[in-house]
Formats: structure tokens, sequence, C-alpha cells
């Protein structure tokens, strides 16, 4: 029967038979020697009360002895062999070594108490034998329960020591298994949530990538397109209307001064984050971004400017006055009592007309526009709609198409619906419904 036992960590670059360290063979040899010498010790008392050829019984125990060498690999061989060994009252020490071996190993329980039972048998047996057929013992008075009381103790004595030390090894080494298995089992763990960590990570960023994208365009590319909208109206009136051209040469300045002044505003938080990585960097751009005012005065560098913020649902007005004041005709109707939002829920709202009438100003110029605010109960509803355009002048502007995608992910992020496609006249639509998300403290 071989060992079934977990293989211990052995030596790198080790592997001799079934022993994986140097020391083990070293070991293993030297008991298996120890016990060779102490057989053929005992086999010269048995030949001697015998009567048998010395060498006909030490030679065949010192053989018997050696085979304590493959106790790692055939423990039940070895106990087997002390049995056998026991009438001839030799083998105590291979008796020993195997039942400490074969009992910490993972043979079956009842296995071990098998053997262990008959070894100890067996010594009861032989010692009762011994003592029986001593003449000295004869000769003193001793009560009959002497003989199996002695027999009895040496019998357990020879199985229960090594029994238990066997098997409290091996409880010893489960346990250290168990616990290199816990802690292979931790490693992987943190192993896992370190690369979790790193696609959450790496997901912020791409997150952070998306929005700082989004604030830009929706800061800038706004003012830029109604600047290119005047710019184109200002050089079709100049020589017909100097006063009008003049009127639109101020618009365009005061736009680009407050273009510029967004773009330097975002900048220099990015900055920020770089120079104190403990303010919340990317918090401060989406407020800080988010608060592009559609109708701002043109900055004075020498007045120091007021903490600014978010565009509200209030500014819509102005932000429409801006489109007619480019040539757009636009309608603005408003439904149900108006009362506060959340101040992210009237940035995104503000955000989709914004950019939805930019759209119109970009692709169907000189097209009637139809903005229509709904305050619901627990939401706000926008809808922005154009005509198709009446004819194909006008300025033509570069578009990414990034635009309806930074307005489906505003609405999307906040739980809202979002809906953009032709309609059935030839123009456009843009529809959101943003639900009323209240902070906390409210």
């Amino acid at each position: 029967m071989k060992a079934r036992g977990a293989a211990e960590p052995g030596e790198r670059g080790f592997r001799l038979l079934w022993w994986t360290r140097r020391r083990s063979v070293l070991l293993d040899g030297a008991l298996a020697l120890a016990s060779a010498a102490e057989c053929g010790a005992q086999g010269v008392v048995f030949a001697a009360r015998t009567g048998l050829p010395v060498w006909l019984v030490v030679v065949p125990g010192a053989l018997a002895g050696l085979t304590l060498v493959v106790r790692r690999r055939w423990p039940l061989a070895v106990i087997l062999v002390a049995i056998g060994l026991l009438p001839a009252n030799m083998g105590a020490m291979l008796a020993l070594v195997g039942l400490y071996t074969l009992a910490s190993t993972e043979a079956p329980r009842r296995i071990i108490g098998t053997l262990a039972a008959m070894q100890g048998v067996g010594s009861v047996i032989v010692v009762a034998l011994f003592m029986e057929r001593d003449e000295g013992l004869r000769q003193q008075a001793l009560p009959a329960w002497f003989t199996p009381l002695v027999s009895v103790l040496f019998g357990v004595a020879s199985v229960v020591p090594p029994v238990l030390l066997g098997m409290y090894v091996r409880a010893r080494r489960r346990l250290v298994e168990s616990l290199r298995d816990r802690a292979h089992g931790l490693e992987r763990e943190l192993a896992l949530l370190a690369e979790r960590a790193e696609e959450r990570a790496e997901w912020a960023r791409g997150e952070e990538r998306r929005r700082i994208a989004r604030e830009m365009h929706d800061v800038v590319a706004h003012r830029v397109s109604l600047m290119v909208v005047h710019a184109a109206a200002l050089q079709a009136v100049t020589a017909k209307d100097p006063e009008k051209a003049a009127k639109n040469a101020a618009l365009i300045g005061d736009m680009g001064r407050q273009a510029l002044t967004e773009l330097r505003t975002m900048l220099g938080v990015l900055r920020a984050r770089e120079q104190d990585t403990r303010q919340d960097a990317p918090s401060r751009l989406a407020e800080i971004a988010a608060s592009a005012r559609a109708q701002a005065p043109a900055p004075d560098p020498e007045r120091p400017r007021a903490p600014e913020r978010g565009p509200s649902l209030t500014q819509l007005a102005a932000l429409v006055d801006q489109s007619r004041a480019a040539g757009m005709t636009v309608d603005l109707s408003v439904e149900g009592e108006p009362r506060g939002y959340a101040e992210q829920v009237e940035s995104t709202a503000y955000r989709v007309v914004q950019e939805a009438l930019t759209n119109v100003h970009k692709h169907a110029a000189g097209a009637s526009a139809e903005v229509r605010l709904a305050h619901r109960e627990g939401e706000v509803a926008v809808l922005v709609q154009n005509a198709p355009p009446s004819g194909g002048g006008g300025a033509r502007l570069p578009s990414g198409g990034n635009g309806l995608i930074g307005m489906k992910e505003r609405v999307t992020a906040l739980g809202g619906g979002f809906v953009s496609g032709p309609t059935d006249a030839g123009g456009f639509r843009v529809s959101a419904v943003i639900p009323d998300r209240r902070p906390a403290h409210d």
C-alpha cells in the first residue's frame, strides 16, 4: 500500500525515487541501518534461545530491518514485516517507526486501527510467553495478574505513542496545508481585486475623458457655431447695412471672449489637478465647465469674477434669444408650473436644448425651430425640433457626430430617456425626459 499523504514541499531540482529532500534520504537510511542492527542483535539472542544457527536468524532479521528504508512509500509493508518478526521478539524499532509513518499519512483510520491492534495483541502475547518461560520470574512469588498487566502495558507502549504521534503530525500537516491553501486563495483574491481595481480605474479614466469632451463640446461648440453664423451674416450685410454689420461684429467679439474665458477656466482646472491631488478635480471640472451661461457679459480683466453656478432652465429664454439674434426663427413654449430641480438636472436639460439649437445652426441653416419645455410630476421634458431648411444657403459647419452622443450620455446618466431622429416633415427632432434627482440634503 502506498502512502497517500500530501506531498511536502521539496528541495528545488532534487528528486530521488520517492524522496524530494536530501535530509529525508539520510534520515530513512540511518533509521534502516539502526533497525537492521537492532534486528541482528535481537536475532543473536533468539538464536541462542532456540539453538538455531546465528547466521540463519541474523541475516534475514537484518534484511527485514532494512525494509524501513521504504517506510514513506510502503508503510503498510513495513508494519506487516514487523508483525511477522514478533514471534522472534525482533523488529521493535521497525514496528514503532512503521506505525508512526502509517498514522501520519492519509491512510484510512480503520486500516491504521487494525494494524495497530494486530501489533499490540502480538506484542502482548509475545511478552506474556517470554515472561512465562523466564526461569527467574518463575522462582519469584508473583501475583497472577502481574504477567497479564506487564504484557498489556508493553503492548500499549509499543502501539499507542507512535500512532498518537503520527495522527498529531497528520493533523498538523492538514492544518498547514489548509493555511497554505487559504493564503494562496487570498493571494488570488488580492490579484483579482487589483485587476478589478485597475479595470475600474481605466473605466473611470475613460469616463473622465468622455465627460471632459462633453463639457468642452457644450461650452465651446455652441458659441463658436453662433460666431460662424454671425460671421456669415456679417459678410452678407456689410455692404447693405453697416449698422447691422457692426452689431453682428460686436456679438461675434462678445461670444469669442466668452468662449475663451470658459476654455481658460477648464484648462485651469485640469492644471490645478496636477498641482493639487487632494482636490477633486473631476468634480471641479464638471462644476466649472457647467457654469457657462448663455448670456454672460464681456469679461473685465480688472474686475474679479463672482463664482458661477451651472446653467438653469431660467436661462433658456436668453439661449433662444441668441439663436434669434443669429437669424433663426425660434418658438419657445413652457408647460406646467416651473419649480426648482437639482442643479445637474437643470444643467442637463439646458445642454440638450443648447446642443439641439447648435445642430440646427450647423445642419439646417435658415430653418425655423420649436423649443418645448414641460414641467411634469417628478420629471422635466424638453423637445427641440426644426422644420426643413428653406434653402441651401448659410454657413456650413463641420460636425463630428459627438453632440447627439454627448446628449444621450448626459440624459441616461441621470436615468432619463433620450430620442433623436428625423421627423416625417423632413426636419429633425431631439427629445429628452429627465427624472428629478434632488440632492440628498434637500
